[in-house]
């Protein structure tokens, strides 16, 4: 089995650490990404590299490594600020012809393949895997491991799925919204992409949810967030930490 993925009884040890840390009187509605990154390093003993590559941990022995996204369902996964070369001559482009627009659609998408070959070739990896955690709106917590590419197949996705388009502008009570350059996989349609390359060049990723792993998945796990009274107090938290 790809070392991407962790043991049933390693998944279990996430879960347990992660329902207790949503217990404490100071987590809120999320689980933050950095937390996440802490616990899967813990227990796959891998190392944190708090940098801007596309792993965010690995493990040297087993020559893996892992990009860590966690947040609400209803929240686009962003997958990095994607600063072009050439970004003014590609965007001017996009609006003169299809070719264009195709041409645009498809730097990002080498963009991110190339941010996933960085990481491979930087900190000799054999496969990079994708740890995941969505907190959904009914309260359930779902966490789940996928492989994404390796040394032999190092694209994680190919510029042929994809179609693109300029968002119109929206215009808000505060200021007018610029256009966003969509992409939809061409297989189903659905957006997988909006690029924000007039503003901050942020990338979403909606793609994320085709990704989300079915109810028996071997490679996920799921609990529940506690209610309120659920929780432990102040008052016993200080208990706690005045015994240790």
């Amino acid at each position: 089995m790809s070392a991407v993925f962790s043991s049933r009884q390693q998944l279990d040890q996430i879960c347990l650490i992660l329902s207790r840390y949503i217990r404490l009187p100071v987590s809120t509605d999320t689980i933050p990404g950095a937390f996440l990154e802490a616990v899967l390093a813990h227990v796959r003993g891998a190392l944190r590299l708090n940098t801007y590559d596309y792993v965010d941990i690995h493990r040297p022995q087993e020559r893996v490594g892992w990009s860590i996204k966690s947040t609400l369902a209803a929240t686009p996964v962003t997958w990095k600020r994607a600063k072009l070369p050439n970004q003014a001559q590609l965007i001017a482009a996009s609006e003169q012809s299809d070719e264009g627009l195709q041409a645009l659609g498809d730097a990002i998408i080498s963009f991110c393949n190339a941010h996933a070959h960085a990481s491979l070739a930087r900190y000799g990896l054999d496969e990079i895997g994708y740890a995941r955690l969505i907190v959904h709106r009914t309260g359930d917590v779902t966490y789940f491991e996928r492989k994404l590419c390796d040394r032999a197949n190092p694209d994680i996705f190919s510029p042929r799925d994809f179609e693109w388009q300029w968002s119109s502008p929206k215009k808000t009570v505060r200021k007018e919204q610029l256009p966003a350059l969509h992409g939809r996989h061409r297989e189903t349609g659905k957006k997988w992409w909006a690029w924000h390359g007039r503003g901050e060049n942020q990338l979403h990723f909606n793609g994320d949810s085709t990704w989300w792993p079915a109810r028996d998945d071997p490679h996920a796990i799921s609990f529940r967030f506690p209610a309120e009274d659920e929780k432990i107090s102040f008052e016993r938290l200080t208990e706690v930490l005045e015994a240790l």
